[in-house]
C-alpha cells in the first residue's frame, strides 16, 4: 500500500555511525541538528516519509519541501554513552518504551508519539544481574548516572 513512499535506514542514508537529527559538539553536548545539515543528507531522496533511528529519541522534522524525516525513539534503551564523533551521553529522561503512529492524510503524512510504561524495572534488574550497573540505571529512570 505504501510501497515507494517510506525510505527507511538506521543513522544517516549513507552512514550508520552519524546522527541525523542531533549534532554532537566537541564538548559533549547534544543538541538538534541544524535544517540545512538535515536536508543535505535527504538530498535524493523521493520518498515523502523517511524513517532514522541511531540515537533512540523520539523527533520528527519537517523539511521545507514537506517530506517528513522521524526517529520513533526506542523500546529498552533510553540511555547510552557513545564516542563518536565526540564522547557524549545521550538521554531519554524516561524509561518509558517509545514509538511513533505513523498515519498518511490527504495533507502528508501525520506522526503521533507514544511513551507507554512497561516493566522497565525487570529489565534493569536482569542488566544489573549480568554485570551492567549503568545500563540498568539508564533502563531503570531513562538517565546515565
Amino acid at each position: 500500500m505504501f510501497r515507494g513512499q517510506v525510505f527507511l535506514c538506521h543513522a544517516t542514508p549513507d552512514n550508520d555511525e552519524i546522527y541525523w537529527l542531533e549534532t554532537v559538539l566537541p564538548d559533549g553536548a547534544l543538541r538538534i541538528s541544524l535544517l540545512e545539515t538535515i536536508e543535505k543528507y535527504a538530498h535524493g531522496i523521493t520518498q515523502s516519509l523517511i524513517l532514522c533511528a541511531h540515537t533512540h529519541i523520539a523527533r520528527a522534522v519537517r523539511l521545507r519541501d514537506g517530506r517528513l524525516i522521524v526517529n520513533p525513539g526506542s523500546v529498552g534503551s533510553p540511555g547510552y554513552r557513545d564516542v563518536h564523533p565526540f564522547p557524549h551521553v545521550v538521554e531519554a529522561g524516561t524509561p518509558d518504551a517509545r514509538y511513533a503512529i505513523l498515519e498518511l492524510a490527504a495533507g502528508g503524512w501525520r506522526v503521533s508519539f507514544r511513551h507507554v510504561p512497561y516493566d522497565h524495572e525487570a529489565v534493569a534488574s536482569l542488566a544489573r544481574k549480568n554485570g551492567h550497573p549503568e545500563l540498568a540505571h539508564a533502563l531503570a529512570t531513562g538517565w546515565i548516572a
